[in-house]
């Protein structure tokens, strides 16, 4: 059996599809093949078809006048092109294939849960006093807070200025010492989860590539049972 086609959301920068090769690294060792995906709204529905699992990578902050808010003044927004993108593949996803993989690594988690309903601390420092813990790729406890969960214990990297205040429809995973979301989840679908921290860059196997072999597995399960 091949290895399952996994994309990747990128950035667009000076007109190129750019993402960060500790992602593809990841993906080729966990057992995947990487694909980047240009950020062309109009081929949402083809790239859902294509791939076997997707991973929403970080990047900068959304635009949040889609989801009714005013966007914060410290704020660097993405790409307009890619909050069209990642959005649009999302919904594609949830309308036509709810059971393909999915993984939201920082502002992919965040889309999830903007789309799910729920909103988001758009300045960490405004509220939280150890929002620099969450910064500058630092290190800081994760602990789940859910019965059986997929996420375990332990040290996590963080580079992020935003968080996940409520999750709207999702669950909650896991969370930091000081109560920032560090991971969600769609209970009711097979492999629709998100993290605020970086696997591709943390140290710890468990919260590391095994987040990243566990997509992995799942995709190949989920295309076996496809082809029959």
């Amino acid at each position: 059996m091949s290895a399952p086609l996994v994309g990747l959301t990128c950035d667009t920068i000076d007109g190129r599809s750019v993402c960060p090769g500790t992602y593809t690294r990841a993906i080729e060792q966990a057992g995947g093949v990487p694909l980047l995906l240009p950020n062309r709204p109009a081929l949402a529905p083809v790239y859902a078809d294509l791939c076997d699992a997707f991973v929403l990578t970080g990047g900068e902050d959304p635009d949040m006048a889609p989801f009714g808010e005013a966007t914060h003044p410290r704020a660097v927004v993405v790409h307009p092109d890619r909050q069209a993108f990642e959005t649009a593949l999302l919904r594609e996803l949830s309308a036509r294939h709810p059971d393909k993989p999915t993984l939201g690594v920082c502002l992919g988690m965040q889309w999830m849960a903007l789309l799910a309903g729920g909103t988001l601390d758009q300045h960490l420092p405004d509220a939280c006093p150890t929002s620099a813990d969450h910064a500058d790729d630092r290190t800081h406890g994760v602990e789940p807070c859910v019965p059986d969960p997929w996420v375990t214990s332990g040290v996590i990297t963080s580079k992020h200025h935003q968080a996940v205040c409520d999750p709207g429809g999702l669950r909650v995973v896991a969370r930091a010492p000081d109560g920032i979301i560090e991971a969600i989840d769609d209970a009711s679908r097979r492999f629709y989860r998100g993290v605020q921290w970086h696997p591709e860059r943390t140290a710890e196997p468990a919260l590391g590539i095994e987040i990243y072999r566990a997509l992995v597995s799942a995709a190949s399960v989920h295309a076996a049972a496809a082809r029959g």
